[in-house]
C-alpha cells in the first residue's frame, strides 16, 4: 500500500547503522514507510529495500507521526500514571466499567509456573502492548489511516516489564516491532483456531486472536512466564503529557529534526536541557533523523531517555496533587486500558502499583532485545534476536537476575530437601532437542552429551533415541526426591538451576538437549554472563542516570 493514509507497520528499532527500510511481508503483511512524516530511511541510508513514498497532504503526515507516537506513549503511561498514587479512589465502579479484559494466553500451551525464591516471593512479568487500533471514534479522528479502519490491528510496541521477587529492581525489555519470528498456534475466545506462521513479523500477533497471542509469541521466543498484560491505545495521552507538566530532556548541541529532503519530526531544541510536552513531547519520541546515526535504534534510545525521566517526574508528586488532574488521568488511562482478568478492577491495578512503587529509581533499566540484520530475502532491513545476548538477558529476566548487574535482596534457594544422591548413583537419560525447522537436528547430541556426564562420573547415563525438540535446554524430573539429582546432572554440564523442571512426562531425570546447546561439551555462555549485567548489545539505561544526553546527528544542527 501507498500513499499518504498508509498506515506503518514495521521498522521500530534495530542495530547500530540501521536503516529499517521498507521490505517484503511474508503471511500477507504488507509494507509501510518507516516513521511518521519522516520519509523512507532508505533515502538517506541507501540500503534496506526501501521504496519511495508520496509527499502527501502534511496535515494529515503530521497526525499519522501522531498517532505513531500516541501508542508508544500510551504503553508507557498507562503503567507510570497508575503507578501514582492517589488514583486508586476515584469513581471507582464507573472507572471499573471503563477497563476492558482479554484473555492472557491463547497459545495451545500453558506457561510455566514462577518460582518462589527462599522468602516466598516470585517476580512479576507484565507486557506492555501498544495496539494500533482504528476501532473508536476517539483514535478514528486522529486521522490518517482511513483504509484501516476497524480492521485488524498490529502490536506496534511491545514492552516486558519485570519486577523482581523482592521487589528490590525493574528491568524492561524492548522488541523491536519488525522483530523476524514465528508465531505459535493461538485460538481466540470465540474458538477460531489461527495456525502457526512462518517467518513473520512480531506486531502481526495481536491480529491472531488478540494480545493473548502477543503473549504467546513472547513465551515462546524468550521462555519468560508473563503474569499480565496491558494494551492501550490512547486518544488522550497529549492532555496526560500535559498534565504531568512537562519532561526534561537533553540534546548535546542544537537540534533541528529537518532536512531539504523534508526528512525528520520538526524537533527543534536548543543545546542542553528541555522540558517538553504537548507537541514537542511527541516531536522528540517521533525524531529518528537527527539522533546519533538517524537509525531506529537511536530513536528507541531517546525514547528510554523520555520514559526514564518521566518516571523522576512522577514520583516528585508535586505536579500530579490536584485531584481534577488525577480524574482526568484516571479516566483516560482506564478508558484506553484492555487487560487480563487479573489486573480487571481498578483496586488490582492499584495493588500493582504499590508493588512498582517499592522500586528505587535508580534499580529500573531499560533495555532493547539485541537483534541484527536478518538476511532473509524477503524481510530485507529487518531484525532477528542477536544471539547470544538475546538468550542472555531472556535468561537474566527468568532466573529474576537484575539487569544493571548490581546485588538485590534475593536469597539463595533452598536446597531441596532431598540431597543428591552421588553422581554414580543417578540414573540420567538423554536426549537430542535440537531440532530446528532451519537447521535441522544436530546429530549425535544425545551420544556426545551422554558421554560427557559418563566422564563426569555419571556413570548410569544413557543415550535415548527419542527426539523431544526444545528452544532451550532442560533437565527434567519426576518427584520431589529426584530434585537435587537433576540439579546435580545440571551443574555438571554448567546450566542454570532455573533449567531444572518438574514434569510427570517422564520417568527419571531427563536431560533434553537444546536448539541452544548445538555443539560443545559445556552448555555455551556468553562472556557477558560472567559479569552478572545485561549485555552491551541491550543498551542498557538506568532510569537513575539523570546525565543521559542524546548526540545529534551531523547535518541536523542549527
Amino acid at each position: 500500500m501507498q500513499g499518504e493514509d498508509t498506515r506503518e507497520r514495521v521498522g521500530h528499532a534495530g542495530e547500530q547503522g540501521r536503516s529499517g527500510g521498507s521490505g517484503v511481508q511474508e503471511h500477507g503483511g504488507s509494507t509501510g514507510s518507516d516513521d511518521g512524516g519522516e520519509g523512507s530511511p532508505a533515502a538517506s541510508a541507501g540500503r534496506g529495500g526501501g521504496r519511495a513514498r508520496p509527499r502527501g497532504n502534511p496535515q494529515r503526515s503530521g497526525r499519522r507521526g501522531r498517532r505513531r507516537t500516541l501508542r508508544w506513549v500510551a504503553s508507557v503511561l498507562s503503567l507510570l500514571i497508575l503507578a501514582t498514587a492517589g488514583v486508586g479512589y476515584l469513581y471507582y465502579e464507573h472507572l471499573n466499567a471503563n477497563i476492558k479484559t482479554d484473555d492472557l494466553n491463547l497459545g495451545k500451551n500453558g506457561m510455566a509456573d514462577h518460582k518462589a525464591n527462599a522468602a516466598g516471593q516470585t517476580p512479576l512479568n507484565i507486557l506492555l502492548i501498544g495496539s494500533d487500533a482504528r476501532d473508536s471514534a476517539a483514535n478514528k479522528e486522529l486521522g490518517g489511516a482511513r483504509d484501516t479502519f476497524d480492521g485488524p490491528p498490529l502490536a506496534d510496541v511491545q514492552m516486558l516489564v519485570h519486577l523482581s521477587a523482592d521487589r528490590s529492581n525493574m528491568s524492561v525489555i524492548s522488541m523491536p516491532r519488525d522483530t523476524v519470528l514465528k508465531i505459535p498456534e493461538c485460538t481466540d475466545r470465540n474458538g477460531k483456531v489461527f495456525k502457526a506462521t512462518g517467518w513473520t513479523l512480531t506486531n502481526e500477533s495481536l491480529q491472531r486472536g488478540g494480545p493473548g497471542c502477543t503473549v504467546a509469541t513472547w513465551y515462546k521466543l524468550t521462555g519468560i512466564t508473563i503474569d499480565h498484560f496491558m494494551q492501550v491505545d490512547f486518544a488522550g495521552v497529549v492532555s496526560m503529557a500535559d498534565a504531568i507538566g512537562g519532561v526534561p530532556v537533553c540534546v548535546r548541541q542544537n537540534v533541528h529534526s529537518r532536512n531539504s529532503a523534508g526528512q525528520g519530526s520538526g524537533l527543534k531544541l536548543k543545546a542542553g536541557t528541555t522540558s517538553v510536552k504537548g507537541e514537542q513531547a511527541l516531536q522528540w519520541l517521533r525524531t529518528r533523523y537527527g539522533f546519533k546515526d538517524g537509525t531506529d535504534l537511536a530513536r528507541t534510545e531517546a525514547q528510554h531517555m523520555y520514559m526514564n525521566s518521566m518516571v523522576r517526574e512522577l514520583r516528585k508528586s508535586t505536579k500530579l496533587t490536584d485531584p481534577a488532574k488525577l480524574r482526568d488521568l484516571a479516566e483516560a488511562a482506564t478508558s484506553a486500558l484492555t487487560v487480563d482478568a487479573g489486573l480487571d478492577t481498578v483496586a488490582k491495578l492499584y495493588a500493582l502499583a504499590e508493588e512498582f512503587q517499592q522500586v528505587p529509581t535508580e534499580r529500573i533499566t531499560m533495555t532493547t532485545m539485541p537483534n541484527f540484520y536478518t538476511q532473509r530475502p524477503s524481510f530485507a532491513g529487518k531484525v532477528e534476536p542477536l544471539q547470544p545476548d538475546a538468550e542472555q538477558v531472556f535468561r537474566m529476566v527468568r532466573e529474576d537476575i537484575p539487569l544493571d548487574g548490581k546485588a538485590s535482596k534475593r536469597k539463595a534457594p533452598a536446597a531441596p530437601k532431598d540431597p543428591a544422591a552421588e553422581p554414580g548413583e543417578i540414573g540420567v537419560s538423554v536426549q537430542n532437542g535440537t531440532y530446528t525447522d532451519e537447521l535441522g537436528a544436530a546429530r549425535g547430541r544425545a551420544t556426545e552429551i551422554a558421554g560427557v556426564l559418563t566422564g563426569k562420573g555419571f556413570t548410569r547415563t544413557t543415550a535415548d533415541k527419542q527426539t523431544n525438540p526444545q528452544d532451550r535446554t532442560v533437565v527434567f524430573y519426576p518427584s520431589a526426591e529426584l530434585a537435587g539429582d537433576a540439579l546435580a546432572v545440571a551443574k555438571a554440564v554448567g546450566l542454570p538451576a532455573s533449567s531444572v523442571k518438574k514434569s510427570t512426562d517422564v520417568s527419571g531425570v531427563t536431560l533434553v538437549v537444546g536448539a541452544d546447546w548445538r555443539e560443545g561439551a559445556a552448555y555455551p555462555k556468553s562472556a557477558a554472563e560472567d559479569d552478572g549485567k545485561a549485555p552491551s548489545s541491550a543498551n542498557p539505561l538506568s532510569a537513575g542516570n539523570t546525565k543521559a544526553c542524546m548526540p545529534v546527528q551531523p547535518g541536523f544542527t542549527w
